[in-house]
């Protein structure tokens, strides 16, 4: 199986979702029955890149997904040095709710470009309505380890999982160097 070029907003019509597996159940079943049911309601967005050629069904294999929403922090939970001159109120962030490669596909970059592109899509939407950083709740130490790599700290723990942020002032670099 070989990946498109661009994600696009999952379809229940185009995208084969029961096919996915990326060896983690709770992310397997986001996408394969939750995904469509959180866009429905407005909760987030889910942009999953297809494979190149559609199974016999005539769906598309998903080879990578990002469900990205809206949400806030507290001040509090920010280290010092970014929090002291923010308001007490809740500050706005975006979060990448879930991100998610095939198993055929780990190892390859894949997760990396996934990444990236969640975090284009999350800039761009920025230009927009302004958010102070993007924030992942970890699925595991793996998943931890992963968006350490590419600049996340550690921000708190959140419902039992370490939360993880990446100020949008350093996505700033990555797209406007």
């Amino acid at each position: 199986m070989s990946y498109s070029k661009n994600f696009e907003e999952l379809s229940k019509a185009k995208h084969d979702r029961k096919s996915f597996d990326c060896g983690e159940d709770e992310l397997n079943d986001f996408i394969k029955t939750k995904a469509m049911k959180h866009m429905q309601a407005g909760i987030s967005r889910t942009m999953v890149l297809p494979a190149k050629l559609p199974l016999l069904n005539q769906k598309y294999p998903i080879c990578s997904f990002y469900s990205i929403a809206p949400s806030s922090i507290s001040r509090s939970t920010l280290p010092e040095k970014y929090g002291k001159k923010l308001p007490h109120y809740p500050i706005p962030v975006f979060l990448i709710a879930q991100l998610a490669v095939h198993k055929e596909f780990h190892s390859t970059g894949l997760g990396k470009v996934s990444l990236i592109k969640a975090l284009e899509y999350l800039w761009e939407v920025n230009a927009h309505m302004r958010a102070y950083a993007v924030v992942v709740d970890c699925l595991n130490d793996g998943a931890q380890s992963f968006y350490a790599k590419y600049g996340f700290e550690v921000l708190c723990s959140h419902n039992g999982r370490t939360r993880i942020f990446l100020p949008m002032k350093t996505v700033k670099q990555i797209f406007e160097p």
